[in-house]
């Protein structure tokens, strides 16, 4: 059975930490927080451990998922062109709610499902997430639910949808209610190309355009 470790005592935390590093160097599923909602978490380096995500979700490789990262150098690591604009994002957002679409490197040895060469990617602001990406490197992380059903907002709420098909469960109070917002800026490095908001959450519309401008934005 899966255990729910309490990141608020301290013991619990530090437990709960080190068993969720062994999980994901196994290949395994780890429920955690972030900014936003909970995440459902695996090696993104490791296919069967993705495939896992997809499977406990029940969604399909149509729908790949996001990739949390440790830092900005990460960021140039795994994205094939990083353009200003993108640049000037993840200075003023990252850490924290913004999720951006990139040309993946081609040279990287993964499978999040059917990216068509793309990879999204995040750098959280919950400080848990954070240290355990620290030491685990990138996640391919989605939403702690089952596909169709509410976001978890803790992590007992994900455990009532995820069960056993997760191996550790890291608490870390309650999560937030709105999802990050994700940009598409793969179109950037075009003559004409401009930035699309795919999805509009915690940071708003006008606050993309006040950093890329309006020209630069769909």
């Amino acid at each position: 059975m899966a255990s729910i470790y309490d990141c608020s005592v301290e013991a619990e935390l530090l437990t709960g930490m080190r068993l969720a590093r062994v999980a994901i160097g196994r290949g395994d599923l780890v429920v955690v927080p972030t900014d936003t909602v909970y995440g459902l978490a695996a090696d993104a380096f490791n296919p069967a451990a993705v495939q896992k995500l997809i499977d406990a979700k029940g969604r399909t490789r149509q729908s790949p998922s996001p990739v949390l990262i440790p830092g900005i150098p990460t960021l140039d690591a795994l994205a094939e062109t990083v353009p200003d604009e993108v640049r000037a994002l993840v200075a003023k957002f990252w850490p924290g709610a913004l999720t951006i679409i990139l040309p993946a490197q081609s040279s990287l040895q993964w499978d999040l499902g059917e990216t068509r060469g793309t990879v999204a990617l995040r750098m959280p602001s919950n400080r848990i997430v954070l240290e355990l990406l620290s030491e685990t490197g990138p996640l391919a992380v989605s939403s702690a639910n089952l596909t169709g059903q509410p976001a978890a907002l803790t992590a007992a709420a994900a455990e009532v949808m995820l069960g056993d098909s997760v191996s550790i469960y890291l608490d870390d109070g309650d999560g937030g209610t709105v999802s990050s917002t994700i940009v598409d800026a793969t179109a950037l490095s075009l003559p004409e190309g401009k930035l699309r908001i795919v999805r509009e959450g915690a940071i708003s519309a006008d606050e993309i355009r006040e950093v890329v401008g309006a020209d630069r934005c769909e």
